[in-house]
C-alpha cells in the first residue's frame, strides 16, 4: 500500500481513492502545477489533505469561505490532526497567536483568507514555515471570468515568487473553458496541467416544471421525495413564509438566510443534519461548509442566476452516490425578474461612488487612511441610514469589489472566545482579592482547557446553566474580568465583514474601469440567458445542456431527466430521434402543412407524426395563422444539431 493510500486508510478509513483524487496527488507529488476540476462532493479536499500528511511540513490553503474553513478545521481537528484558520473575522492578538503556531508549532494545514497574503505580518513570518504545498480552493475567484471574482486571489501571484518551488493546487467545482486558462495564467503556472473529472452526475435526476401555483406543486414534490432535502429560495421573506406553509401541510420544515443570529443559524443547521428537521427552506447563504451526503432532493423556487450557481447548488443533493433529484419549479414571472436583475444588479456609476462614500463615512475614514482595515457591516442598518435599496448596495459593493477598493465577507458565525491575559500568579491575587469572581472564574477554568496560552470558544449558555445563573449575569462577569485585563473577551459577533485593502480615496478619483463595469454586465447577461435557456429548453437532456456550459461537448443524454423520459416515450435511441428531427427542420426551410411534411419525409408513418408531435408540443415547431408549419428559430442555441 503506497504512504498515500495508508494514509487515506488511517484518517479517513477508506480503501481506495475515489476518480481522480489519487491522480491529482501524484500531479502535485511530481512538482507539477495543477488544476483540478471535479464536482460539488467529489472529495476536492482530501486531494491536498493526504498529500501534505504524506510529506513534512505545512500546507497552504487559501479560500474566500469562513464557514469552509472552520469546517475543516475541526475535521481534521477531530482526526488528531493539527490545523489553523486565519482571516479578517479574527482579533489582532489571535491572528498573532496563530502565525506564531503556524511558524513554530507542528502544525499540517494553515487555512487563509486570500486579503491576508498582502500583509506584512504574514509576509514576516512566512520565512519560518516549510510550505509543502499551496492549495487554491475556489480557484475560479481568481479569474475575472469567474462568477465570484475577488482580487485578493491575485496576490497569490506574489506569493509564488517568494515560494518559487512550491507546487500550486488550484481546485474549484465550476469553471467554464475560458475560466481554467485564466485560473492557470493568473496562479503563473509553469505549464499549463489540468485533471479533470467529468461534471456528469449519473445519480442526479434532473427536472424542469413551469407551473404558476408553484407553491402546490412544490408541495407535491416534497410529499413524494423521500429522505431531507434542500429548497433554494430567491429572498429572506420567502424562507419564512414557505417554511410556514409546508409546516402547515405536516413537513417537518425550516428555513434558514443570512440575516438570522449565529446561534439560530447553527442550531437549525445542526436539527437538519441530524434529521429532526427534513426540509430546509434557504437562500443561497445556505450550503457552503456544511457536509451531508444524504441529501435526496434540492429544489429550486424559481431559476438561479447562473449555470454556475445552480449545478453548485443542485448538486449537494446525492453526495453519497445514491438517487437523488435536482428540481426547477418556475413561472413566467421568475423568468421576467431574472432578465430585470441584470439591470438591479448594475447600478449607475454614481449609486456605486455614493456607496463607497457613504461607507468611509460610516467607518470614520478620512482620505488616505483605513489600508488593511477590517469592520463590521450591517448591511440591513447600512441600508436605513442612507435610504439606499439593499440590492443597489450589495450590487455596488460587489463592483466596488471587483474593482480591488474593498472586500465583502458574507460570512460572519464568529463564536465568543476567551484567553487569560495574566498568569496563574496574578489570577490568583485577583481572586483572593474579589471574591464575588473566584467561582465563575473556577468554572472558566473547569470548562475550558488552554485559556493560559491561546483564545477558546467559550458558549456563554453553557456557562449560564452550569453557574445556574442568567445569561446577562455571565455577560456582565465576563466584561467585568475583561475591563479589569485579567481575560480578553471577544464576543460572538453575528455581521459581515468589510475589509479594505487600500486607503480610502477622494470620490473624484474613484474609477470604474469598462473591465469591471459594461464587460462584466455583458458577460452576467449571457449567464442569465444561458439559465433561461436551460430552464425553458425542452428538447435537449438537462444534463447535456449544463455539461455544454461547462464545455463537455460530448456528453451522452443521460436518459432520466424529465426531457429525456418524455423523448424515451418515442421508442427511439438518440441517433434516430436526432436524424429525424434535423430532417423536419430542414424539410420546413418552407413552411408546410402537416400532410405535406408527411410527405416530404421518409421512414415509417407512425414515428414522423409522434416527433413532429412531439416538435410541436415541446415549442420547435409552430403552427402559422395559415395553418402551415414552420420551425421555431432560437438565438440561444446550445450546440444542439436540432436546434
Amino acid at each position: 500500500m503506497s504512504d498515500f493510500k495508508s494514509i487515506l486508510t488511517r484518517y479517513w478509513g477508506y480503501s481506495d481513492f475515489r476518480p481522480l483524487q489519487e491522480e491529482i496527488i501524484q500531479s502535485v507529488d511530481k512538482g507539477n502545477d495543477t488544476l483540478g476540476l471535479m464536482p460539488t462532493g467529489g472529495g476536492k479536499s482530501i486531494t491536498f489533505q493526504v498529500y501534505s500528511l504524506a510529506k513534512p511540513g505545512i500546507c497552504l490553503v487559501i479560500t474566500p469561505l469562513i464557514s469552509l474553513m472552520k469546517d475543516q478545521v475541526e475535521n481534521l481537528s477531530k482526526k488528531g490532526i493539527k490545523a489553523l484558520a486565519i482571516h479578517s473575522g479574527l482579533s489582532q492578538q489571535e491572528i498573532k497567536i496563530a502565525f506564531d503556531k503556524a511558524s513554530w508549532g507542528d502544525y499540517k494545514f494553515l487555512y487563509l483568507s486570500p486579503e491576508r497574503i498582502n500583509t506584512e505580518r504574514f509576509k514576516e513570518h512566512l520565512t519560518n514555515m516549510d510550505i509543502n504545498l499551496i492549495t487554491v480552493d475556489e480557484a475560479h475567484c481568481i479569474s475575472q471570468w469567474g462568477f465570484d471574482f475577488r482580487p485578493s486571489y491575485r496576490k497569490i501571484t506574489e506569493l509564488r515568487k517568494l515560494l518559487p518551488d512550491v507546487p500550486v493546487l488550484a481546485l474549484t467545482a465550476t469553471a467554464t473553458r475560458e475560466v481554467e486558462k485564466d485560473i492557470q495564467k493568473q496562479l503563473a503556472f509553469k505549464k499549463e496541467h489540468i485533471l479533470r473529472k467529468s461534471f456528469f452526475r449519473e445519480n442526479l435526476i434532473y427536472i424542469v416544471r413551469e407551473r404558476e401555483d408553484k407553491l402546490n406543486y412544490l408541495l407535491q414534490s416534497v410529499k413524494r421525495a423521500k429522505g431531507t432535502g434542500i429548497v433554494y429560495v430567491r429572498s429572506r421573506r420567502l424562507t419564512k413564509e414557505i417554511s410556514e406553509f409546508l409546516r402547515r401541510n405536516q413537513i417537518s420544515a425550516d428555513y434558514y438566510h443570512a440575516g438570522l443570529s449565529s446561534l439560530n443559524r447553527e442550531r437549525k443547521q445542526d436539527d437538519w443534519k441530524s434529521e429532526k428537521t427534513r426540509v430546509i427552506v434557504a437562500t443561497n447563504a445556505f450550503g457552503m461548509g456544511i457536509d451531508k451526503a444524504n441529501v435526496r432532493f434540492v429544489i429550486h423556487y424559481g431559476p438561479a442566476d447562473s449555470p454556475e450557481a445552480y449545478f453548485q447548488e443542485a448538486g449537494r443533493a446525492g453526495r453519497d452516490g445514491k438517487k437523488a433529484y435536482a428540481v426547477l419549479i418556475y413561472g413566467q414571472s421568475d423568468i421576467l425578474a431574472l432578465k430585470k436583475n441584470v439591470e438591479k444588479s448594475f447600478p449607475e456609476i454614481q449609486v456605486i461612488k455614493n456607496v463607497y462614500q457613504a461607507l468611509c463615512n460610516t467607518f470614520q475614514m478620512a482620505v488616505g487612511y483605513g489600508k488593511n482595515q477590517t469592520k463590521d457591516f450591517n448591511l440591513g442598518n447600512f441600508a436605513s441610514k442612507y435610504k439606499m435599496q439593499i440590492q443597489a448596495i450589495y450590487s455596488s459593493i460587489k463592483i466596488l469589489q471587483r474593482e480591488g477598493y474593498l472586500e465583502l465577507t458574507e460570512e460572519s458565525d464568529n463564536p465568543s472566545r476567551v484567553t487569560f491575559v495574566v498568569g496563574r500568579d496574578e489570577l490568583y491575587k485577583f481572586q483572593v482579592a474579589n471574591s464575588s469572581f473566584d467561582g465563575f472564574t473556577k468554572l472558566l477554568l473547569r470548562s475550558y482547557s488552554g485559556l493560559f496560552s491561546d483564545y477558546v470558544p467559550i458558549n456563554e449558555e453553557v456557562l449560564a446553566k452550569r453557574a445556574g445563573l442568567s445569561l446577562e449575569v455571565v455577560y456582565r462577569f465576563l466584561n467585568h474580568l475583561n475591563a479589569h485585563k485579567i481575560i480578553h473577551y471577544i464576543p460572538r459577533k453575528n455581521t459581515p465583514y468589510i475589509y479594505f485593502p487600500k486607503e480610502r480615496i477622494d470620490i473624484s478619483r474613484l474609477k470604474i474601469s469598462k473591465e469591471h463595469y459594461a464587460d462584466r454586465k455583458s458577460d452576467y447577461q449571457k449567464r442569465i440567458d444561458a439559465m433561461i435557456h436551460y430552464s425553458t429548453q425542452k428538447l435537449k437532456c438537462r444534463s447535456q445542456v449544463l455539461l455544454h456550459y461547462f464545455g463537455e461537448d460530448e456528453s451522452v443524454r443521460c436518459g432520466k431527466c424529465d426531457v429525456c423520459l418524455e423523448r424515451n416515450e418515442l421508442s427511439l435511441s438518440k441517433l434516430e430521434f436526432d436524424q429525424l428531427a434535423e430532417d423536419i427542420k430542414k424539410s420546413l426551410a418552407e413552411a408546410s402543412t402537416f400532410e405535406e411534411l408527411i410527405m416530404k419525409l421518409k421512414g415509417k408513418e407512425d414515428l414522423k407524426i409522434k416527433v413532429i408531435r412531439w416538435l410541436m408540443d415541446n415549442g420547435k415547431i409552430v403552427r402559422r395563422i395559415d395553418n402551415k408549419l414552420e420551425w421555431k428559430r432560437n438565438p440561444e442555441t446550445n450546440g444542439s444539431k436540432t436546434e
